[in-house]
């Protein structure tokens, strides 16, 4: 069971934006592996498309919106744009 399905009622996630995913329009370097590719080797090892996953469900009945951090992502993804339009839309 993930950190998700403990936060809320079971059965009531409902996940947004689970197609956005992280691009690198800047062409960011660093003395690792290119940024591109940490973010494949993330993906393929999380099967997330982004560190940030973001829905609706129900705490005791009740609607909330939640915006939840993976960091087995491995610090890459959530923070650029695609982190910040899911931290809008939460």
């Amino acid at each position: 069971m993930n950190r998700i399905e403990l936060s809320i009622d079971p059965g009531t996630w409902n996940p947004m934006d689970e197609d956005m995913v992280s691009a690198d329009p800047i062409k960011f370097h660093s003395r690792e592996e290119p940024y591109k590719k940490r973010i494949a080797s993330a993906q393929k090892k999380t099967g997330l498309t982004d560190a940030i996953q973001t829905g609706t469900g129900q705490l005791n009945g009740i609607p909330v919106a939640l915006g939840v951090m993976d960091f087995s992502y491995g610090g890459v993804g959530g923070s650029g744009s695609v982190g910040r339009r899911k931290t809008v839309v939460s």
